[in-house]
């Protein structure tokens, strides 16, 4: 036995047995002989395989071994085990009574700890005492743990329904480790509460957020950086470094956050080709890679900061950037074996190139529909008034691209092919105020004004009235008789 190959007290009994009388099966003695060679084993002394002090064994029990293994004829030093005792699982200090009562308890209360549920199994017994006597807190944790009722961590402290469901969720089902094949496959992109405090210009305490974004394959930090707020805004900037940095990957893996989940950061994942997945509700063990470098950044990083007492945002940054180029890129992974840079290098990959900034910035964006102002030519977005260029005046309704923090590019797009059309900039009042206008060139679909006399639609029904033979539907004022050839109209008239 050697210290790579670790043995179970059962299965070293059997190699000590087999080796006793393995020999008298490897040479069988010549007939009537077995006696001899058995009585020869049970004077020579052997070496216990726990403690490894020397022991005898008699001979009656090396003749049951030999014969036990004879008959044997695939595994004779399966047979040379001991067995396993039938009561084997089963706990008699716990009656049935108190083992019904500890899972009653367990099922109200899976969070609890198992002295807790010791404590409050012992006030049970006192108050009941048809449960039997109480076990030791040992043998009552043994038989939990056999019976399966194991302490189950709490996912939130919130009592909401979409807790409640995770909870049982992560009770229900089973949770398993992954990894992508490809680099830049996916990526996890969390926001992180530092447990330090930084002093702001404006002389203020604000505990920062830390944006990360990891490739799941490498455990690459494509991007790591400090923010005083975490917004769609941030997430936006610090997403696009990460971007332009690494590559383009084909998914992203977050949470249910409201930058995460934000109009502007799925219609820019959904304009890249970024296949946007979200953790379940309240279950951030999904996202697990990144909780595990969240606790290499506050036991490394932060805990090198400690003895900075005026820690500004600037120095922060600076800082995480150093830790994470410098220490954590090139240090080897536990469970990969290779540092994050050397993984990342050795692929396979299957990223994008990344756009330029500009591209990205109109990526983030929502789409909004305006109807267009006829008096003026202006459009009302977030309250305030955008003016659209005199060649896009027949236009009724525009759609309009615009990120909800930075109104200082607003864009004019097609709303069939999504292509950018003008950008669009805040209503001027003092530069109109001027009295310069630009001409307005007639459109060209407008006709040209001209009389065409009578409707031909008119000109028809007349015509049909005429053809049908009626009678006049009305009778002329007098003064509009000189319009007819009534002869008695004329006599009066001379």
């Amino acid at each position: 036995m050697t210290d790579e190959e670790p043995l179970r007290s059962h299965e070293r009994w059997a190699r000590l047995r087999f080796s006793i009388v393995g020999p008298l099966l490897a040479s069988p003695p010549e007939p009537g002989g077995l006696r001899g060679e058995i009585e020869r084993l049970a004077e020579k002394p052997w070496r216990h395989p726990i403690t490894g002090r020397p022991i005898h064994f008699g001979f009656s029990t090396i003749e049951r071994w030999y014969h036990q293994a004879r008959r044997a004829r695939t595994d004779p030093v399966g047979v040379l085990r001991r067995k396993i005792r039938r009561d084997a699982g089963r706990q008699g200090a716990i009656s049935e009574a108190l083992g019904e009562k500890l899972r009653e308890q367990y099922g109200a209360h899976p969070n609890w700890s198992y002295q807790l549920h010791y404590d409050n199994l012992a006030a049970q017994v006192r108050t009941d005492p048809q449960l039997g006597p109480l076990a030791s807190y040992s043998t009552l944790r043994r038989f939990m743990h056999r019976a399966g009722l194991l302490r189950r961590r709490r996912l939130s402290n919130r009592t909401t329904l979409g807790a409640q469901r995770a909870e049982a969720r992560f009770a229900h089902r089973e949770v398993r480790s992954f990894e992508a094949e490809h680099v830049h496959a996916l990526w996890h992109l969390d926001f992180h509460q530092g447990s330090r405090k930084i002093v702001t210009a404006a002389g203020e305490w604000i505990t920062p957020r830390a944006l990360g974004v990891l490739d799941d394959r490498s455990r690459l930090a494509c991007h790591v950086q400090w923010y005083l707020a975490e917004t769609a805004e941030t997430l936006t900037h610090g997403l696009s470094q990460a971007f332009q940095k690494r590559a383009l990957p084909r998914s992203l893996m977050t949470d249910n956050g409201a930058p995460m989940t934000a109009a502007e950061t799925s219609a820019g994942l959904r304009r890249l080709g970024i296949l946007h997945r979200l953790t379940l509700p309240y279950s951030a063990y999904q996202n697990a890679k990144q909780e595990v470098f969240w606790a290499q950044l506050e036991g490394r990083l932060l805990a090198m900061l400690e003895g900075v007492e005026d820690l500004s945002l600037a120095l922060l940054n600076e800082a995480t950037q150093a830790w994470v180029e410098m220490e954590y890129q090139r240090r080897v992974h536990a469970e990969t074996g290779q540092t994050p840079l050397e993984r990342c290098l050795a692929g396979p990959e299957v990223g994008r190139p990344a756009p330029d900034s500009a591209a990205l910035r109109l990526a983030f964006t929502t789409e909004q529909r305006r109807t267009q102002r006829r008096s003026d030519g202006t459009v009302t977005l977030a309250g305030r008034r955008f003016e659209i260029p005199a060649r896009y005046r027949p236009l009724r309704r525009v759609c309009l691209r615009y990120a909800a923090w930075d109104l200082t590019h607003v864009y004019l797009t097609d709303e069939r092919t999504g292509a950018t059309l003008c950008r669009l900039w805040p209503l001027d009042r003092a530069r109109n105020a001027d009295g310069r206008r630009r001409a307005l060139t007639p459109a060209p679909l407008d006709p040209a004004p001209r009389r065409s006399g009578m409707a031909p639609l008119l000109r028809a029904l007349m015509a049909d009235y005429a053809a049908t033979g009626l009678p006049p539907a009305y009778l002329p004022k007098i003064e509009d008789s000189h319009l007819t050839n009534d002869p008695i109209d004329q006599e009066e008239k001379t």
